[in-house]
This record gives C-alpha cells, sequence and structure tokens, in this order.
C-alpha cells in the first residue's frame, strides 16, 4: 500500500470544478474527484495554517492541543502535564507516527515547520524534507522536483506515505509571469458585483477593498505578483481573483505531474491519493480579500478528495472535520486510530457506500481574528471576541450558508431560535472540550489576555490614522471604542 498526500495551502472547495466553479482551475483534481471519494462539506476545524496543520498532525482539536493562534502562548502545543509519558501524545500518536510505528516509510517536502516554528509537524516523519530551502510561498514548480526525485527512489517499495505541499494559491500570488493567464477572457464569480466591490470599499480591517495586502496598499513596497494595490475597480477585482485561480490552476499542473510519475512507475493503480488544503480564502467576504481571518464558510470550508484503490466513487456530503478525512485514512489502511484523537473514521460507510455527518462542526480563528463558528444544516453561527479590525462585524452573526454562500445577509436579528441553537451549542461544546483537554483553560482566553491576535498587535494605532485619512472616520471610532487597550 502506498498513500501520497498532496497538500494544496489556502484553497477554496468552491474554486475548483468539482466543487460547482465556472472556470477550468483543476482538471486533474478533478478527474481524481471522479475516480475517488469527493468528501463534499469538509471543514478544518481550525484555521489558519498553523492551527489547521497542527490539528490535523495531533489528531486534536485547537482548544485541546492549545495551538490557535500564529504568535504567542497558543502557537505552542499544550504542555501534556504530570501524565506524560517517556515520548508523549503528540509525538507518538501523530498522524505520520501512525504509520512509522506500523514499519511505513514516511516522508514530508514541505517548509512549513520552518515557516512556522512548528517542530511538531515532523513528529514521525523520517524524512522531513525543505529542500527548497525556503520559509513558504514556493512554487510548484521549486517543489515538485524533490518529489519526483523521491519517488524515483522509493516510489515503487510497498507501504509508504508522502506529504507534499503546494503553496502556488497562497498569497503572493507567484505564479511565472510566462506562465500567462489562462483566465484573462473569463468573468468572475456572478455573486461578486461592482454594489459588493462599493459596499466593500468603504469598510475597515486588514486585507479589506482599500488594503488587501495588509493594513495598508503598499505595505509590500511593491504590489505582489499579478496583484493591483487595491480594489479600486471591477477591473482590480478580477485581477485579484484571477492571481489566486491562475495559483489553482498552476498546483493542478503539479498534481498532473505526479499522477504521471505514478504511471510510470507502474504504481498509480494501488497508490491512495488524497487532495485537500490547511485553509480557504476569502475575496469579498465579510470584506476581506485575499486573506484567511475568521472562522467562516470560505476560510473553513476546503476541498478534501481521496482516492482509494478498491473504492468507488462517490460524492460524500455529510458534515466532517479534516481530523475526520484523517482518521479515516488510517481504518483504511488497516491501522489503529489513536483514542484521544477527535477525529472520526468514516471507512465503513465508505465501504458500505453510506454518507453520514457530523450533526454539527465547531470552527475556530485565533491568529487574524477571535472568532468560533458552529456549522450545523444550513447554518453558520459566528461568536466573535476580537473583531481583527473589521468593524462591520459583530459579535454574533448568522448566516444561511446553503442559500447565502458568500455571507452577504447576516440573519442576527432576524431568527432568534437559530441564534439560540447556535450560541448553546457553542457554549455546551466549549465546556465540554475543556474537560477532555489537557488545560482548563481556553486558549482562546490566552490570545485576548496577550492582546488579541497575532496579526493584528500593534496595528491599530497607525491603521486608526489610515482609516481617518481615507474617509473612513466611522469604522476609526468604533475601533477606539471597541480596543481602547490596543491604543
Amino acid at each position: 500500500m502506498r498513500i501520497i498526500y498532496i497538500d494544496i495551502d489556502t484553497l477554496r472547495a468552491d474554486h475548483l470544478g468539482c466543487g460547482g466553479y465556472h472556470r477550468n482551475t483543476s482538471p486533474n483534481i478533478d478527474e481524481l474527484a471522479g475516480e475517488g471519494i469527493h468528501f463534499s462539506n469538509v471543514y478544518a476545524s481550525d484555521v489558519p495554517c498553523l492551527p489547521s496543520r497542527t490539528a490535523l498532525i495531533t489528531g486534536m482539536f485547537g482548544i485541546r492541543n492549545g495551538v490557535i493562534n500564529h504568535g504567542g502562548r497558543a502557537a505552542d502545543l499544550q504542555a501534556e502535564g504530570k501524565d506524560r509519558g517517556f515520548f508523549g501524545r503528540f509525538n507518538m500518536r501523530s498522524w505520520a507516527s501512525v504509520f512509522y510505528l506500523a514499519g511505513w516509510h514516511t516522508a514530508s517536502i514541505s517548509s512549513f515547520p520552518f515557516r512556522h516554528g512548528a517542530s511538531w509537524w515532523n513528529n514521525g516523519f523520517m524524512e522531513s524534507m525543505n529542500l527548497m530551502r525556503g520559509f513558504g510561498g514556493e512554487r510548484a514548480d521549486e517543489v515538485i522536483p524533490g518529489a519526483l526525485d523521491w519517488l524515483d527512489r522509493r516510489g515503487k517499495a510497498d507501504d509508504w506515505f508522502l506529504h507534499v505541499h503546494l503553496w502556488d494559491p497562497h498569497t503572493p500570488y507567484r505564479t511565472p509571469a510566462d506562465y500567462g493567464n489562462p483566465f484573462e477572457d473569463e468573468s468572475i464569480p456572478e455573486w461578486h458585483t461592482e454594489d459588493i466591490r462599493l459596499a466593500n470599499w468603504g469598510l475597515s480591517g486588514p486585507h479589506s477593498a482599500q488594503e488587501p495586502w495588509g493594513f495598508r496598499p503598499d505595505e509590500w513596497g511593491e504590489p505582489p505578483p499579478r496583484q493591483p494595490w487595491n480594489a479600486s475597480s471591477m477591473d482590480a477585482v478580477k485581477q485579484i481573483f484571477d492571481g489566486y485561480d491562475v495559483g489553482i490552476r498552476y498546483a493542478d499542473d503539479a498534481v498532473g505531474v505526479l499522477m504521471n510519475k505514478l504511471s510510470d512507475l507502474g504504481v498509480l493503480e494501488d497508490t491512495a491519493v488524497l487532495i485537500s488544503s490547511d485553509h480557504g480564502e476569502a475575496f469579498g467576504e465579510l470584506g476581506v480579500y485575499a486573506d484567511h481571518q475568521a472562522a467562516d464558510e470560505v476560510t473553513c470550508h476546503i476541498p478534501s478528495i481521496l482516492k482509494w484503490p478498491g473504492l468507488e466513487a462517490q460524492v460524500y456530503d455529510g458534515l466532517q472535520y479534516h481530523l475526520d478525512v484523517a482518521a479515516t485514512v488510517v481504518e483504511l489502511a488497516d491501522l489503529r486510530i489513536p483514542s484521544h484523537w477527535d477525529g472520526k473514521s468514516l471507512a465503513q460507510h465508505l465501504r458500505q457506500g453510506t454518507s453520514e455527518g457530523r450533526e454539527f462542526l465547531v470552527l475556530s480563528q485565533g491568529a487574524w481574528s477571535c472568532q468560533r463558528s458552529v456549522r450545523w444544516d444550513d447554518y453558520l453561527y459566528i461568536r466573535t471576541w476580537h473583531d481583527g479590525f473589521h468593524g462591520h462585524w459583530k459579535e454574533e452573526m448568522l448566516f444561511d450558508i446553503a442559500n447565502d454562500p458568500h455571507e452577504k445577509d447576516d440573519l442576527f436579528s432576524s431568527d432568534i431560535s437559530l441564534v439560540a441553537h447556535g450560541r448553546s451549542t457553542l457554549s455546551d461544546w466549549t465546556a465540554s472540550q475543556l474537560k477532555n483537554g489537557y488545560s482548563s483553560i481556553d486558549p482562546m482566553e490566552i490570545v485576548l489576555e496577550e492582546g488579541g491576535p497575532f496579526h493584528t498587535r500593534g496595528h491599530l494605532p497607525e491603521y486608526i490614522k489610515r482609516l481617518r485619512s481615507t474617509g473612513r472616520s466611522h469604522w476609526a471610532d468604533v475601533l477606539e471604542r471597541r480596543h481602547p487597550t490596543e491604543l
């Protein structure tokens, strides 16, 4: 048995052809989705990058493993305490360790551990390779040569697990200029109208329409590759969409290269292929452009496609965490799922051709804002403790995701019973998780105590000035009232 996990950073589920997108961004991924299991409702439990992959490798929600931020104490694993054994659960019962301890050869080609100081990602990987010598954002043409070399050396052997990390859809979109723009003559999604752009133009927050690359449009010194300074027109909005979608297509080409290599080696039909991501990306939803700042639909809903030898193709539409897919891969490989994992295997359902989902999911964001949300039925309830300087975000919001996937209409004031359900579900879940964790202290409280999300710390005074100088004094007043200690 062989498994290749292609981890495409910042990949939205609905920007793939198999996810209903109108552009041909993903022909190779779509082919795999048609041949395998397409999990259409998988969500990352914790976002963005560091919390998501930490949850995946540890098998535990961020509220239990302690990692929900990109800096501060909540960017490090929770201490296991007096019951820690000689090795500890985090390193000897990681996703990769399960395969390693069963005699598999495990390898990861990624700069993620370097970028985020996340040495625990390496737990269980016999080979952890940053062959690009980078700290994130490497193009597929910089990553794939190392993967092909590894496959040439070990691809025909049995029982290996290979993780290949592609960054191309992550900002800044660095697809080579000579690749061109396959979508130059194609329109952006219909939902993003000029009315949406105008409404967003007056909003506040990093990665908003007036400063989509940070807290000011020129934060990087020059426009990012393939990108405009801001979303000042629909042509500029199209540039932003195009840059992202070209990055997806470039990563998809790399998927094709890897599949061709497996075919050339004669092992494609005996190799399981998993394609997924750590989080999605907003393009105007909640006023955010080209970033991942909320615990919302577009940030947490990720693609998950599994082609497993012997399993029939199907669309699996039950609500699931990415942790559930990881547990499923372990059981399908006839290995034991660690008892403390939060992920639940779907292997039995896949073998029977049935589809069953969780009653609800709880999603967390602690790096750009402090939010938790509840996803159930058609709805998403979002509770905000720190707005990440998006002044229009309310303490509680409610969206009908089935009919409003781009979160344009907040239903908080119109359906008190749904809000109450989301509120109570979140409260009960939080209490349960803290009871089962290594600490009774919620890492969200730690983030707030330290001064808020890592990416907003220290930025408010200058950003208040910018808001006032760009005709957004109203939001400056709102943020001054909400965040007096950060001034």
